[in-house]
C-alpha cells in the first residue's frame, strides 16, 4: 500500500513575514513595548491625585476624564500588542507573561481609579446637572450619561476597591479554558478522503466535517470529542466557575440577575433577548423541514451532527488563495463605495492587517482586534479549500472597517462600539458577499450551493447562536437558584436544547452533550445572542444598501462612523432598523424559509 501523505501544522518561525500581521505601528519591538509598559505602570497611581476633588468643578472633572482617556489610550496599545503576540502562539511563555504583566497593571489601575464612579455619583443632583450643561464637559457628555445610569449599582468606595482588586481573578476561568483548549489538548491525526493524514485541530475539525466521505466526518467527530470526554470534569468545573463569577458580580452590583447586568451597559431590555428566543422557536418547524431536506440529499437514514456542515450540493472546484479571497470580498463590497473599499483593500493586500494562516500553537478561530491607534488587525486561520474562510475574511473585515471609521471620526472616549452593533457590521459584509456570489452564479448547481450555504449561515448565526444564548440563560438561572452546575446537569441541559432545536428526527450522538463545554464565547456570557440580533439587522440593512443607492449607503457608513457615540439600539434606528421590535428577527427567519423553498425546488 502507498504511504499516506501527512499534513502537519508549521511552527510560527516557518511562516512567511508577508503572511503575518505587522505590529510595528503599535510597537516596533518588544523593547519598545517594555518602555511603554513601564510608562503605563508609572501612570497608574496618578489617578489618586483626583480623589476627593471631582465635585469641586467641571474643570476638575474634565481633567480627570482627560487623564483617564490618556491612560486608556496607552493601555489599549500595550494590551493589544501583548494580546496579539500571545495569539500568534499561545504556548509562548514570553508573551503570556507580557499579557499577565499588562493585566496586573490594568487591575492596579482599576483599583486606583475605583473611586471615580462612586465619587461622581455622590455629587449632588443640582450640581451634576450644572456640570452636564457646561461646555467643559461637552466631549464627555455621553460618557457621563452612561455612568450616571449606574447609580443604583455603584457601591461604596471601599466596596468598589475590593471588586477592582479581584479583577485578575475574575477572568481566570476563561484563561484556563483557553490554555486547555488551544494549547494542551491534542486531537491526533485523521486521514481525509484524499488519503492525506491531517492533524486534527480546532481549525481543521470544521474542514474535516465538510468532507464528502461520511466515514471521515464521523471519525473526526468521534476523535475530537474523545479528547473532550477525557477532560469533561475539568471543563465542567471551569465553565461552572465562570458562571458563578457572573452571578457573584451581578449580586454584588445589585442587579436582579446576571442577564440583567449583561444587557444593562447597552441599554437593551431583557425583552429583546427573550423575544429573540421566542421568534426562533416559532420558526423551528422550518428548521426541521430543512434538516429533512438535508437528510434526503445526503441519502442517510438519520442525520447526525457530523452531517451538519458538509454541503448538500458539491462544488468541487471551489478553491481560493488568500489573494483570490480578498478579490472576491472587495468585489462584493463595491456597493459601499471607494472610501470603504480603498482603505480595506490596502489593509488586506499590502498593509499587513491580517495574520493569514494557521501555525502551531496559534489561537484558533478568527477575530478582529483593532484599536484607536494602529491598524484594525485580523487573525485568520485561512483554509484555501473552505469557502467559509472567504466569508470569515469578509466578516472580520466588517469589524475592522467599523473600527477604522469609528477611530477616524470619534474622540477616543466615544470610538469603542459595543459588540451588539459590531456583529451587524460583520454580518452585513457576509450578506453582500453572498449576494455577489449568487448574482454571479451561472448554473443551477452553483446557485443551489450558495443557497445551501446561506441557509446554513442563517442557521449557524441566528438559530444556533440563539440556542447558545438559551443555554447561557438556563445555566445562569440554575446557578442563581443555588443549584450546582455539575457535569451531568450541563450535559442534560445541552442535550435537551439540541433535541428542541434539531427536532425529533435528528440522530443524537452522546458526545454532542459536551459541545456546551467547548464554546469560547460562553466565558463572556450573554455575548452570543448579539450574533443572532446582528444577522437579523444585517439582512435588513444589506437589502437597503443593495436596493437604495447612495443615500442608503451613506446612512450605513454614518452608522459605522458613529462608533459608540450612542446606545446601540439608537445607532441601529439611525441606520434604519429597530431591534426593539420583533420584525427584524421575523424578517430573517422568513428569509430562511424562502431560501429553503427555493433550494427544495432546485433539488
Amino acid at each position: 500500500m502507498a504511504k499516506s501523505k501527512t499534513k502537519s501544522i508549521p511552527p510560527r518561525s516557518a511562516v512567511k513575514p508577508e503572511d503575518t500581521w505587522d505590529l510595528a505601528p503599535l510597537f516596533p519591538s518588544d523593547a519598545a513595548w517594555e518602555r511603554a509598559f513601564n510608562k503605563l505602570a508609572r501612570m497608574a497611581p496618578d489617578f489618586q491625585k483626583f480623589q476627593g476633588k471631582l465635585g469641586r468643578s467641571a474643570k476638575t472633572l474634565r481633567a480627570c476624564f482627560d487623564f483617564e482617556a490618556e491612560f486608556a489610550k496607552l493601555a489599549e496599545r500595550v494590551g493589544s500588542y501583548a494580546f496579539l503576540k500571545s495569539a500568534e502562539d499561545v504556548a509562548n511563555s514570553t508573551y503570556q507573561a507580557m499579557v499577565a504583566k499588562y493585566v496586573h497593571v490594568a487591575t492596579k489601575a482599576g483599583e486606583a481609579a475605583s473611586f471615580i464612579a462612586p465619587e461622581i455619583q455622590a455629587i449632588p443632583k443640582a450640581k451634576m446637572q450644572q456640570f452636564q450643561r457646561s461646555k467643559e464637559l461637552e466631549p464627555y457628555r455621553f460618557q457621563l450619561k452612561k455612568l450616571l445610569r449606574y447609580k443604583p449599582h455603584i457601591l461604596s468606595l471601599s466596596e468598589e476597591k475590593l471588586l477592582a482588586m479581584q479583577g485578575e481573578v475574575a477572568g481566570s476561568a476563561g484563561r484556563i479554558f483557553e490554555q486547555l483548549n488551544d494549547a494542551d489538548m491534542k486531537f491526533g491525526f485523521v486521514t481525509d478522503e484524499k488519503g492525506v493524514r491531517v492533524e486534527l485541530t480546532q481549525s481543521s475539525f470544521r474542514t474535516l466535517l465538510e468532507s464528502p466521505r461520511r466515514a471521515v466526518r464521523k471519525k473526526a467527530f468521534d476523535q475530537f470529542y474523545e479528547t473532550y470526554e477525557d477532560h469533561a470534569n475539568t471543563l465542567a468545573a471551569t465553565l461552572s466557575s465562570s458562571v458563578l463569577q457572573d452571578v457573584y458580580q451581578s449580586r454584588a452590583r445589585k442587579f436582579g440577575s446576571s442577564i440583567e447586568q449583561a444587557l444593562f451597559a447597552d441599554d437593551v431590555p431583557i425583552s429583546v433577548y427573550d423575544s429573540l428566543i421566542e421568534a426562533v422557536h416559532d420558526h423551528l418547524p422550518d428548521v426541521y423541514r430543512y434538516l429533512e431536506l438535508r437528510r434526503k440529499a445526503l441519502r442517510v437514514k438519520a442525520l447526525h451532527f457530523y452531517d451538519n456542515y458538509v454541503p448538500i450540493v458539491r462544488r468541487e472546484t471551489w478553491k481560493n488563495t488568500f489573494d483570490e479571497a480578498a478579490t472576491l470580498v472587495m468585489d462584493a463590497l463595491e456597493p459601499l463605495g471607494a472610501q470603504y473599499c480603498n482603505a480595506l483593500e490596502k489593509g488586506l493586500r499590502t498593509g499587513r492587517w491580517v495574520d493569514r494562516y494557521e501555525n502551531r500553537g496559534k489561537r484558533s478561530g478568527a477575530f478582529s482586534a483593532g484599536g484607536y491607534t494602529g491598524p484594525p488587525y485580523i487573525l485568520m486561520n485561512y483554509q484555501e479549500d473552505v469557502i467559509d474562510s472567504v466569508f470569515t475574511l469578509a466578516h472580520e473585515a466588517g469589524h475592522s472597517m467599523h473600527t477604522y471609521f469609528s477611530a477616524r471620526n470619534q474622540p477616543f472616549q466615544n470610538y469603542e462600539y459595543t459588540i451588539f452593533v459590531a456583529e451587524v457590521a460583520s454580518t452585513f459584509n457576509e450578506q453582500l458577499l453572498n449576494a455577489h456570489l449568487l448574482e454571479a452564479a451561472t448554473d443551477k448547481k452553483t446557485r443551489a450551493y450558495l443557497l445551501n450555504r446561506e441557509i446554513d449561515e442563517i442557521r449557524g448565526t441566528l438559530i444556533r447562536q440563539t440556542m447558545f444564548a438559551e443555554f447561557e440563560k438556563i445555566t445562569h438561572a440554575i446557578a442563581e437558584s443555588g443549584e450546582p452546575l455539575t457535569l451531568e446537569r450541563l450535559r442534560a441541559e445541552y442535550r435537551a436544547l439540541v433535541e428542541a432545536y434539531f427536532g425529533p428526527q435528528f440522530g443524537l450522538d452522546e458526545p454532542i452533550e459536551l459541545e456546551g463545554l467547548r464554546i469560547p464565547h460562553f466565558y463572556r456570557a450573554f455575548y452570543v445572542y448579539k450574533y443572532a440580533t446582528g444577522i437579523s439587522a444585517a439582512i435588513t440593512l444589506a437589502q437597503r444598501v443593495l436596493e437604495g443607492g447612495a443615500k442608503k449607503r451613506e446612512r450605513y457608513l454614518k452608522f459605522l462612523k458613529a462608533g459608540g457615540s450612542k446606545f446601540p439600539l439608537e445607532l441601529l434606528r439611525d441606520a434604519g432598523v429597530d431591534l426593539a421590535q420583533p420584525e427584524p428577527v421575523a424578517t430573517a427567519m422568513t428569509r430562511f424559509k424562502t431560501l429553503v423553498d427555493e433550494l427544495e425546488e432546485l433539488l
